[in-house]
């Protein structure tokens, strides 16, 4: 049996989508990490030697490599684009049917490069993996990671370091910006063959609705309402909330400049690219409904044939969104308070909480987790006073749904994790990696990857940042 059975529907639509293209092979193929999990669920065959494979050094099977043309704002600016140091080997069909993608990252030059040289360096590649793992076992919609392989070669940044490449698994890589992209290019063909691509893939019952393009855009506002509600409520900043990395399937993708927060604060950014917080953890709902409205823009011309009339019906499908994501962040919230039923009430609640917990430092995480254990609230002792009133309010609130403490803070304990994957652990066990020490990742990884289930020796990776360790920012790696 072959490693993957590819049945690449992408690679049939009109060829102004995306460039054939081969990976560049490496000198020096090595497998750091492998995610033996994900191959199970993937139902991957054997390979005799994953490493040359996942380099790009050796085609597999069945393989039909392109690297995809999309376009994208890019804090706020639009650009044409495309997948500059990314080759799509293929979409991979799993014994029961489900279809994905299997891309490799940092495999070398495409036509989309622009003046890049189509590589990535261990780190970056180490720290998707790592935080996309992660992400996947807080139960967030998330692109995976099936391998990093060194290459043995340079990669040459603001410092010399060493080469990797990831193998991204993905329900597919297309993106708001893919529909700009045939929209500005004025490809009616692409854009209509585009569509009814995603529907198939991503929305079938799109296509008994009287308008399908509409149907589409109202299927992604959903499934972004309640991915970015689910980052919300853990606490993560995207850093580069770009058109070109909101996905159709409603997955995270793109894990750059990406953290988690610590001490809860809407104005929180750790981007090094992001000087004037445009893409700070409280904007994230915003930009997301800003990032749908280019969606709908480029959508228009499917929508219906009358401008002022695909107009009207865009402008009103898209002012359903923030709507969409109140509902959606309640829900999130409601979980992490174990709560079972909704209430008029319950935002008040929920922001009586996070105002003390912005008011005195409070790590967002820690004090999440304190609530579900019956723990001391992990502020100094002098201000866990501002907790007293929202403590009454929501044992008053469990007790009107009929409910006991106990029971709530059970609940809590599957809806909050003790463990992320705290920037300061991140950087230590990347830094190690790059030296040529995994066993750092390896620790940091297993227990990321339990996140509601800590054993006794994950205890070290629960705790909060000592001051000396704050990370004050987070770098892109491209």
């Amino acid at each position: 049996m072959a490693p993957f059975q590819f049945d690449t529907s992408y690679a049939r639509l009109p060829e102004a989508l995306f460039a054939r293209v081969m990976p560049t092979p490496v000198r020096a193929p090595r497998l750091l990490v492998f995610n033996h999990g994900l191959a199970a669920e993937l139902g991957l065959g054997e390979a005799a030697d994953w490493a040359a494979l996942l380099a790009g050094n050796v085609l597999p099977e069945g393989a039909t490599p392109l690297a995809q043309a999309y376009a994208g704002h890019q804090f706020g600016h639009f650009t044409m684009l495309g997948d500059g140091r990314a080759v799509l080997l293929g979409e991979h069909v799993t014994p029961d049917g489900r279809r994905f993608d299997i891309q490799l990252k940092g495999a070398g030059q495409t036509p989309f490069s622009r003046l890049g040289d189509g590589r990535a360096a261990v780190g970056p590649m180490l720290r998707e993996y790592l935080i996309s793992e992660a992400m996947h076992a807080l139960g967030i919609p998330t692109t995976r990671s099936l391998a990093v392989v060194a290459t043995g070669e340079p990669v040459v940044r603001e410092a010399v370091l060493p080469g990797a490449v990831l193998t991204r698994v993905a329900s597919s890589h297309i993106r708001v910006g893919s529909f700009q992209f045939a929209a500005a290019s004025g490809d009616r063909e692409a854009l209509q063959a585009l569509l009814d691509h995603t529907i198939a893939r991503h929305a079938p019952a799109a296509e008994e609705r009287e308008r399908p393009a509409l149907a589409l855009l109202d299927a992604t506002m959903a499934r972004q309402a309640a991915l970015v509600a689910r980052w919300m409520g853990v606490g993560f900043i995207h850093g580069v909330m770009n058109t070109d990395n909101m996905t159709l399937s409603g997955e995270t993708i793109d894990y750059g400049p990406c953290a988690f927060m610590d001490t809860f604060d809407p104005a929180t950014v750790f981007s090094s690219i992001d000087r004037h917080g445009r893409y700070a953890y409280g904007n994230q709902p915003q930009i997301a409904h800003w990032n749908l409205v280019r969606l709908a823009e480029a959508l228009l011309p499917l929508i219906d044939p009358d401008p002022k009339l695909a107009i009207a019906l865009a402008n009103a499908a898209v002012a359903r969104f923030p709507e969409l994501f109140e509902a959606a962040w309640l829900g999130v919230f409601r979980a992490k308070l174990g709560l079972v039923a909704a209430r008029p009430e319950d935002r008040a609640l929920v922001e009586m909480l996070l105002t003390a917990m912005r008011d005195t430092g409070a790590d967002m995480t820690a004090s999440f987790r304190a609530l579900a254990e019956g723990a001391e609230w992990p502020v100094e002792a002098a201000d866990r006073g501002a907790f007293a009133g929202f403590e009454a309010a929501w044992v008053r609130r469990v007790a009107d749904e009929g409910g006991t403490v106990p029971a709530a803070r059970q609940r809590m304990q599957a809806a909050n994790p003790a463990i992320i994957p705290r920037n300061h652990r991140v950087e230590q066990a990347l830094a190690a990696a790059e030296a040529g020490d995994m066993a750092p990742f390896r620790r940091l990884l297993a227990a990321v990857t339990r996140p509601f289930a800590p054993t006794p020796e994950d205890s070290p990776f629960r705790a909060p940042p000592l001051p000396h360790e704050r990370v004050q920012a987070t770098f892109c790696g491209t």
